[in-house]
């Protein structure tokens, strides 16, 4: 796993475009303001590209690849054509598989269940729709990590219109445990598939 994967905050912002099909974003260390990694959805098919400016964008397939600066793969994030609720799959550096997200049935606000590569439930993505406030939360409520559009100690300049948000994971993952790089898919998550 890389050691980025083992910071703690993270500043995830959009890349923002008239006529965009594909989605892209940059992840800041937010106290030096350095780009760490790099989310990028290329080899988008024709048809895909086309959909993606229709009311069935959400249902659309999605393949990001969250890569360090120099081109180093870290994790791909991907998901079929969804008709209903979304499953999607983590994979590591190698293409392992090491974990996904479901989404549950009625919840409000968005709900997704992280498993690991085995489906045994790791912890469960709860969120508000009136705005940009989830957290990772395991079976006991203990708080793995936040995700929130509020956060006072960085600079105006990095907040636009787009969807720029705040990773904040909990000191009680471990480092290099393989929750944290699922935390980090996750949040790619809640634009592609709750937030569309």
């Amino acid at each position: 796993m890389n050691p980025i994967l083992n910071k703690n905050l993270f500043f995830v912002k959009e890349h923002v475009g008239i006529f965009k099909a594909s989605n892209s974003f940059d992840i800041y260390n937010p106290e030096t303001q350095q780009i760490v990694l790099n989310c990028r959805e290329e080899n988008l098919g024709f048809f895909t590209k086309l959909l993606r400016f229709s009311d069935y964008k959400r249902m659309t397939p999605f393949n990001i690849e969250i890569k360090t600066p120099a081109g180093e793969k870290i994790i791909t994030v991907k998901r079929g054509v969804s008709f209903f609720l979304s499953t999607v799959q983590v994979l590591d550096e190698n293409d392992t598989l090491i974990g996904m997200f479901k989404q549950k049935f009625f919840s409000i606000g968005g709900k997704f269940e992280v498993l690991d590569a085995s489906e045994r439930s790791l912890c469960m993505l709860k969120g508000k729709w009136t705005s940009w406030d989830f957290k990772f939360v395991s079976s006991d409520n203990k708080e793995f990590a936040t995700v929130t559009k509020q956060w006072s100690g960085l600079g105006k300049e990095l907040f636009t219109s787009a969807d720029n948000y705040v990773l904040q994971i909990s000191s009680e993952v471990p480092e290099n445990h393989q929750l944290r790089q699922l935390i980090l898919a996750a949040v790619m998550c809640i634009d592609f598939v709750l937030k569309e």
